[in-house]
């Protein structure tokens, strides 16, 4: 008889897992994550925007600026259901650790197409509704989103948070959702990083004691046949979707999940563009993984992911190269090169101009060629590096110069890729190689398969380049986002 009520058991837990219930202990909420296929409209419509604090847009930001971080969302993959109100009213929403916000479409939103595309939060429905109405605009890819501040009971998996401010969206920017399917975002970024007042979900899961451990873990599922697409645990992590330990690394007081990278290798050589330490923004919400140009156009030519002819690029290379590589050998330190050649001047290196005023197309045009001149002086130092000889190392300068990442920063690739290099980042004395299969994103469409380099180029400034570390990233590595120790821990995935 024992044995039966045993068995009994065991099958009714299977089944309650199997169905996806929230049964669990130690204060732990499970959300399981859905995923749509990416399609070349939304890898090509996908963009990464840098701003500074005053929201004007930067292509090259100071050294010192503080930068805000925000993307257009095209290109997510991963989505998950939450309830809002009382009854829950339900909806699709990407979990993002790049943004803080909690927001959905509001039945007030009468002027936005895309508002009558998805769901919208309904406050009359709801019974436990409070109303704040402050109005609030949340910057959003190159523009923003309007709304205004409401407060009601939200359903995280199996846990309702009481009274979780978020903001009801009124206005969206014309076209900007048309193409999704997700309804809204649940920032899981820090208080602060674009709004100082409203407490992120995942604090006030803490502060009502329905998670015990100040931490949520992140996996997302490399089995492509498997109907669980990827999980978000708050409170703890599963065993199971990782393999030995994590490695954790401290997070930066910027108001992001952000981490210092130390190196990135393309195969075997070390890149050297992160000598002080580069800063990452590890993001849940980008499919991609950004970082500058200059390295960006070196995986190209080595992944033989296609890329445009910089005409600009090999003409400085061209007229320039020699001179660059006799001061490099000299011993002239890299930052003062391009000043000493006429091509920038030495606040344009450090990230500023102060030149006299001129003509604004004469301004773009040396601006143009003190970024290449800056390029072609990292990609020569590169070769000094490795003992290649003058020839060698100012051909490869313009080989690169045909490779650059399109102005979309996506680039096309051939499926083929048994034979391409790992590309490893080091963090801390810790490295993380991603193999060809993680960091090449496949695209079926009506035309077969086509693959894309899983890399973008995202410019802030030349000396201490900003990376953005996404899906592309995540795939490969179970994270651990430990908003107690303000850390991050990586463990390979399961």
């Amino acid at each position: 008889m024992r044995i039966k009520i045993l068995l009994a058991a065991i099958l009714i837990w299977d089944l309650t897992c199997g169905l996806g219930f929230n049964v669990y202990a130690d204060n732990m909420v499970r959300i399981e994550l859905k995923k749509q296929s990416l399609d070349l409209n939304s890898i090509m419509g996908a963009r990464i925007y840098v701003k500074d604090q005053s929201g004007s847009n930067r292509n090259l930001a100071s050294l010192n600026d503080q930068i805000i971080y925000l993307k257009n969302y095209r290109d997510i993959q991963y989505f998950g259901e939450i309830g809002i109100g009382s009854p829950p009213q339900h909806f699709n929403v990407v979990f993002d650790t790049g943004s803080s916000n909690l927001w959905v479409p509001s039945s007030r939103c009468f002027f936005s197409i895309a508002c009558y595309l998805r769901s919208r939060y309904k406050s009359r429905r709801s019974n436990t509704y409070t109303k704040i109405g402050t109005h609030c605009k949340i910057p959003f890819g190159a523009g923003s989103v309007y709304g205004f501040y409401s407060q009601d009971d939200t359903k995280v998996g199996g846990a309702i948070i009481k009274q979780q401010v978020f903001t009801e969206v009124t206005r969206e920017g014309y076209f900007t959702f048309l193409g999704t399917r997700f309804d809204g975002v649940l920032g899981l970024g820090f208080q602060g990083s674009e709004s100082s007042s409203v407490a992120p979900i995942w604090q006030n899961m803490l502060l009502q004691e329905i998670v015990t451990k100040s931490i949520f873990s992140f996996w997302l599922n490399r089995d492509h046949t498997s109907m669980i697409a990827g999980e978000i645990l708050f409170g703890g992590m599963d065993w199971t979707h990782f393999r030995g330990q994590h490695t954790y690394f401290p997070v930066s007081n910027n108001g992001y999940w952000e981490i210092e990278i130390e190196d990135l290798f393309i195969g075997n050589n070390s890149t050297g563009i992160c000598k002080g330490g580069c800063p990452a923004i590890v993001d849940t919400g980008t499919s991609f993984i950004a970082g500058p140009t200059t390295i960006l156009t070196q995986i190209n030519h080595a992944i033989g992911a296609e890329g445009i002819v910089s005409s600009e690029c090999k003409y400085v290379v061209s007229n320039y190269g020699n001179s660059i590589w006799e001061r490099l050998v000299s011993g002239l330190l890299p930052d003062h090169i391009c000043h000493r050649i006429g091509l920038c001047t030495y606040n344009e290196t450090l990230g500023g101009s102060h030149e006299p005023r001129s003509s604004k197309s004469q301004k773009l045009k040396k601006d143009g060629l003190c970024s290449f001149c800056e390029m072609a002086v990292f990609w020569i130092q590169v070769e000094i590096r490795k003992e290649s000889t003058k020839e060698i190392a100012i051909g490869y300068a313009n080989q690169l110069c045909e490779k650059f990442p399109s102005p979309g920063g996506k680039s096309f690739m051939n499926c083929d890729v048994f034979s391409l290099p790992h590309i490893t980042f080091t963090i801390g004395d810790k490295s993380f190689p991603l193999s060809p299969e993680q960091y090449v994103i496949k695209v079926e469409d009506s035309l077969g398969v086509r693959c894309f380099s899983g890399f973008t180029a995202l410019n802030v400034h030349q000396q201490r380049p900003l990376w953005v570390l996404g899906d592309a990233f995540l795939r490969a590595y179970h994270t651990v986002f430990d908003f107690g120790n303000r850390q991050i821990g990586f463990a390979e995935s399961a």
